[in-house]
């Protein structure tokens, strides 16, 4: 079985581009604040950069500065793809082919840490490799799962549908919450002063705050560590 941290929060989207990473950053912040040791892990990545020897992939770069700069980056993404595709083809595009095994056990760096941020890559439905999605590794995970959404006309659906396939998905994953995320400046979207009521109205999993664009904290505050102890308790 493979050593974890005792809890644990993995963030996914509802699309790639809408901000998953300034959302987790968010949320890391907030548990150092708070006064725990705090691991991030991001089990893979594409579209990084080269430094002419490792691909070091920016996202997990934000997420292991956010956190106090614990291990190193390394440890934070143990693999990083230049291409701006799906890891398993970013990966092939460099001869190279994703270690499913080490996308479970990498997590093991982080087992003495009191929580750890796990953010997947695009939305639960992305794949990992071949065989298996990033749900896979949720489920694998155990996790409460939050699903980040875009503040866009067109969240309702996209919310719900995340949060349906999450549900669904093998035994099902544990939805904690939604989190609402303007990834763009306004302009002119009448939909995301409305967005939050709607998919709260609607959903099985709760809204749990909003983002607003360029900010460095959540709308309202949420107590990230009683959602990954589960001691939040969910609407039914």
């Amino acid at each position: 079985m493979t050593a974890k941290p005792p809890y644990g929060l993995f963030v996914t989207g509802t699309d790639t581009e809408i901000g998953k990473t300034w959302v987790s950053t968010i949320i890391v912040r907030d548990l150092v604040k708070a006064g725990y040791r705090v691991g991030v892990y991001k089990p893979l990545a594409s579209d990084s950069v080269s430094d002419g020897q490792n691909n070091i992939s920016e996202d997990a770069l934000q997420l292991w500065e956010a956190a106090g700069q614990p291990l190193t980056t390394k440890e934070v993404c143990p693999q990083c793809f230049q291409a701006p595709l799906s890891p398993h083809l970013a990966a092939r595009a460099e001869g190279r082919e994703v270690d499913s095994e080490l996308v479970r056990s990498g997590i093991e760096a982080w087992a003495d840490f009191d929580i750890v941020v796990v953010e997947g890559c695009g939305g639960l439905m992305s794949p990992v490799d071949d065989e298996s999605f990033f749900a896979d590794v949720a489920q694998d995970f155990g996790f409460p799962v939050l699903i980040v959404v875009d503040n866009r006309i067109g969240a309702i659906n996209q919310g719900l549908q995340a949060t349906i396939a999450a549900n669904c998905y093998g035994e099902g994953l544990d939805v904690a919450g939604l989190i609402l995320n303007d990834s763009q400046a306004f302009q002119g979207d009448q939909s995301r002063d409305s967005n939050f009521d709607q998919i709260a109205s609607r959903s099985i999993a709760p809204v749990l705050t909003r983002v607003r664009y360029d900010a460095e904290s959540c709308e309202t505050e949420v107590d990230w560590m009683a959602i990954a102890r589960r001691e939040v308790v969910q609407p039914v």
